[in-house]
């Protein structure tokens, strides 16, 4: 299962979505926007200060950059699955 954790004003997270979305690879969002705990807890996880922060189970697969320099190389879709 796909995980993103997101805020409601950030671009990135927007495109990411708007990727997963246009793939049709289904993700479970979870807006941290006022959960400054949870960004703390996610900081110690994958080592990054910004979202998105996108996982497949406990694996993080980074942000949207990330993405979607998987996607271009073929690779996002069967990481998701």
């Amino acid at each position: 299962m796909v995980t993103i954790y997101s805020k409601n004003i950030c671009p990135y997270c927007v495109l990411a979505k708007n990727l997963l979305n246009n793939l049709s690879i289904p993700f479970e969002e979870i807006d941290i926007t006022h959960s400054p705990e949870i960004m703390e807890e996610l900081m110690k996880k994958s080592h990054m200060m910004t979202v998105p922060q996108i996982f497949v189970g406990e694996k993080c697969l980074g942000g949207y950059d990330s993405i979607h320099t998987l996607h271009k190389k073929g690779e996002l879709v069967g990481l998701c699955k």
